[in-house]
């Protein structure tokens, strides 16, 4: 692909996607739209990319970014959901699309179909979670959906290394087939777990914002290339050292913690949309590719609108038919149960869309066999792959949040945990605020820093209570030595405030997400502390 042609790739995706958003649509549906008629434009040449190019550079910053931002205890509470989506149903869906595809396609074999199966298997839930996140779904199913996205492209890709193998002749690095597999699995996990600590030790003695986020944007590529060098998962191994670091993202510095939410974010947007428009544009070169091959293209993507009316179905038949063994074993066994409702499982099985990991596999399937022959129906599952990707995305992302606002998926037990979490920071924070100017007032008694502590005192207090009232004996002058003095006592208040809510989250009192947010505010008012702390000095020479 031409570096022109990427670059008008990404700026007219960027335009596409914020006249999408002003208009209150899905921007990835109306990127694939945009992209699908540009595609026919006369004279466009192909937006062709490696598909380890894919994998390598698109796809571990998404994953990474999204490890960072995910709590671990939640991925943890919910582990078992996530590795049944994650894992399990990418195996079924596989096995369930290779046999349909097998008997209903001619020019495909059963590895080569089984290898389309593994194509189609894993949904990408980045635009799941952004419909999610912003009609409100409950936060347990979020969490659901973005652990089984982080999960389910290693499982995808190490069965679909092991269907190409088994039908190119090639031997894979480790027999029998789960051996290799739990050998990818703790190999990636190992190794983002040492590229995540070695980095976690680094930064801590760089002191420099800067040098610290350039690091933490070079740690999704080490992290996977390391993992791709000793052939083991590099999605896991990204992952993990997401996990590492962003168990650790609450101690960075502030400075730090600010600008990497920006970056990532932004990072996040040119790559979704990047990804979502580039979708669209394969879709005229998809039928070439058919034509080129003298199949009947409507036969072809025939084949895709079924291939893809299984998928959609394997996802809720898997989700209910599993929900409801699991309870009459819970009722057999005479133990509780916690799964989710009917109308939280079925946006659950509608969140099934197909991303970059789809794209990227069907891009990967070799060319020939060892032996020189050709790969069985290569062609067939580039367009296959491409329909059920594309077709996921348009009936599944249109729908999806008329679904969740027409069922009732509120989860009452996580609306009143999630506001005791609440309250317990609150509550975390103000004893930390009156046991730090407590103390400071005793030290200070009879000195002229005494009413700067009170007054320290009053406003803190006055911000946890979300009262607006100004503090009417503040001077007028920002830069004097009263207000510095007023902001070195704040910016102690509040770096006693983040230690005692860190510490409450280290003993499991306190939900490592509602810190997060927590956190999100003191940053906030840290940096402008510290903003006018460096100003003053400067000013003071």
């Amino acid at each position: 692909m031409d570096g022109w042609l990427l670059l008008l790739v990404v700026a007219g995706a960027v335009v596409v996607a914020g006249f999408a958003r002003r208009l209150d649509l899905q921007a990835p549906l109306v990127l694939v739209a945009v992209g699908s008629v540009a595609s026919f434009v006369p004279g466009l040449p192909r937006p062709a990319l490696d598909p380890e190019l894919l994998l390598g550079v698109i796809l571990p910053p998404l994953l990474y970014s999204a490890a960072i931002d995910f709590s671990f205890a939640s991925f943890r509470r919910n582990l078992r959901a996530i590795v049944r989506l994650g894992v399990g149903l990418v195996v079924i869906t596989t096995v369930a699309v290779g046999f349909f595809s097998s008997w209903l396609v001619p020019e495909l074999t059963l590895g080569a179909a089984l290898v389309l199966g593994a194509v189609v298997a894993p949904p990408d839930a980045v635009s799941a979670v952004a419909v999610g996140r912003r009609l409100g779904l409950p936060h347990r199913m979020m969490s659901i959906l973005t652990g089984e996205s982080l999960v389910n492209d290693a499982a995808a890709l190490t069965l679909f290394t092991i269907a190409v193998a088994s039908v190119t002749g090639n031997r894979i690095d480790l027999e029998p087939p789960v051996l290799f597999f739990a050998y990818e699995v703790a190999a990636g996990i190992g190794v983002g777990w040492i590229v995540g600590r070695v980095v976690r030790f680094v930064r801590r003695h760089l002191a420099d914002s800067a040098l610290e986020t350039v690091l933490g944007i070079i740690v999704p590529f080490a992290a996977y290339l390391a993992a791709e060098q000793v052939h083991s998962s590099g999605v896991l191994a990204v992952v993990t050292a997401g996990f590492v670091l962003g168990s650790a993202r609450s101690s960075d510095a502030i400075p730090t913690r600010i600008q990497e939410r920006h970056v990532w974010r932004t990072l996040d947007l040119v790559l979704e949309t990047f990804v979502f428009a580039y979708m669209g544009l394969q879709l005229k070169f998809v039928v070439d590719d058919l034509r080129g091959e003298g199949l009947p293209v409507h036969h072809v993507f025939l084949y895709g609108l079924l291939v893809l009316l299984l998928v959609m179905a394997v996802r809720p038949l898997a989700l209910f038919v599993g929900t409801a063994l699991r309870r009459v074993v819970g009722r057999i066994r005479s133990r509780p149960h916690s799964e989710l409702s009917w109308t939280q499982t079925l946006v659950l099985s509608w969140a099934g869309m197909r991303g970059v990991v789809t794209l990227a596999a069907a891009a990967g399937v070799p060319f020939v066999t060892a032996s020189g022959a050709d790969f069985p129906g290569r062609g067939v599952i580039s367009a296959i792959a491409f329909t059920v990707a594309v077709g996921t995305l348009l009936i599944q992302g249109i729908t999806l949040p008329m679904v969740i606002r027409r069922l009732d998926i509120a989860e009452p037990a996580e609306i009143r945990y999630v506001e005791e979490q609440r309250a317990l920071a609150r509550r975390i924070s103000r004893r930390a605020v009156v046991d730090c100017l407590d103390e400071a007032r005793r030290s200070l008694k009879g000195t002229d820093a005494e009413g700067v502590v009170d007054r320290v005192r009053r406003v803190t207090l006055a911000r946890l209570e979300a009262d607006e009232t100004e503090d009417e004996e503040q001077p007028a002058d920002r830069f004097s030595a009263t207000s510095a003095a007023f902001d070195r006592w704040r910016r102690t208040v509040l770096v006693r405030q983040r230690e005692a809510l860190l510490d409450a989250r280290d003993r499991g009192e306190l939900d490592d997400e509602v810190l997060r947010t927590v956190l999100d505010g003191l940053d906030i008012e840290q940096a402008a502390t510290e903003t006018r702390l460096q100003r003053f000095t400067t000013e003071r020479g």
